[in-house]
């Protein structure tokens, strides 16, 4: 037990302010366990609680008014048993908690954070669930975030982050055939409910964005990812060396290339649209103008031009041949 010395008046003060949550939590504790606990005697203990009761919410002119202003204990259940229980706690259990539905909903988020590359051992993300748990006004329902397909890929994405080597997996690109790139993987991100890599591809030497959904056959490499710590730009920040392409289309084919506009811009053009957008390869479009029988027409760049009427000509061809 600890031996009896004076308590400054700050260590008192901070003492009575742990106290209070912590004589709350236990509801009844006996005076020789909190005098452990606060590394105190039992008799400074018992001198604590008993000024408790003269400690509360100020009233007017900073006057205690009511006795429900202030902190009680059970003064029977002290003198007989040596047990200290708080009867009136100022108000305190009324703090503001949670509903169920509140903490499931955080609970849903956090375990989705969870699944982000590097983040799943995270102990202060573990930490949060179990206090959020803990603190719902009453428990919350059981929350399952349900496996998404890319699942695989991510699995590959965080190992390559731990092991900090490069990934290398093979990518395709709307409207463009299959490439294979291998990536030095920086960060991961969800947004509008799609995952994204961003990483330095070897290819474009450069900081690049793959949707995750357009990735296959990942594999982790024992090349060391050099640029695995470099700073990347915002989601979908254009990068320096991308195409600016122009195309026009009608209205009522604009659902078949939401993989297109997702991030361009629409203009008004008569009965049709303008969409301008960012690529990486100005031949990636060749696709999307040939599959679209003459619905879609790409305006620029001239060499966007030029591979989709060669990649359409050539197809020709073999019907000729």
């Amino acid at each position: 037990m600890t031996a009896e010395r004076p308590l400054q008046a700050l260590d008192r003060a901070a003492l009575l302010l742990q106290l209070v949550p912590y004589l709350i939590g236990k509801g009844e504790v006996s005076v020789a366990e909190a005098a452990q606990e606060f590394d105190v005697t039992p008799a400074q203990m018992r001198a604590m609680v008993e000024r408790l009761t003269v400690i509360g919410l100020p009233g007017e002119r900073g006057y205690w008014q009511l006795p429900n202003e202030l902190f009680d204990i059970d003064w029977d259940l002290l003198e007989r048993e040596d047990i200290i229980a708080m009867t009136n706690t100022v108000g305190l259990e009324r703090s503001p908690r949670l509903t169920a539905r509140e903490a499931a909903a955080l609970l849903a988020g956090l375990q989705l954070a969870r699944t982000l590359p590097g983040v799943a051992d995270n102990e202060l993300v573990t930490g949060l669930l179990a206090k959020l748990s803990r603190g719902a006004s009453s428990s919350p329902p059981p929350v399952i975030v349900a496996s998404g397909p890319v699942d695989g890929v991510r699995d590959v994405v965080d190992r390559a982050l731990r092991a900090r080597v490069a990934v290398s997996f093979t990518y395709r690109a709307p409207g463009a055939g299959p490439t294979l790139r291998t990536v030095d993987p920086i960060k991961v991100h969800i947004a509008n409910d799609q995952w994204y890599l961003q990483g330095w591809c070897h290819t474009r030497q450069a900081v690049r964005t793959f949707h995750l959904d357009r990735v296959s056959d990942p594999v982790l490499t024992d090349i060391p990812a050099e640029h695995g710590a470099d700073p990347v730009p915002d989601l979908f920040a254009p990068a320096d060396d991308d195409v600016v392409a122009r195309f026009r289309f009608p209205r009522e084919v604009a659902p078949l290339l939401a993989d297109y506009l997702e991030r361009a811009d629409i203009a008004d053009d008569g009965d049709a649209s303008i969409a301008s957008l960012r690529l990486a390869d100005e031949q990636s479009l060749k696709r999307l103008a040939a599959r679209r029988g003459g619905d879609v027409e790409l305006l620029e760049p001239e060499g966007a031009r030029r591979a989709a009427a060669a990649w359409a000509a050539a197809g020709l061809a073999q019907y000729a041949s």
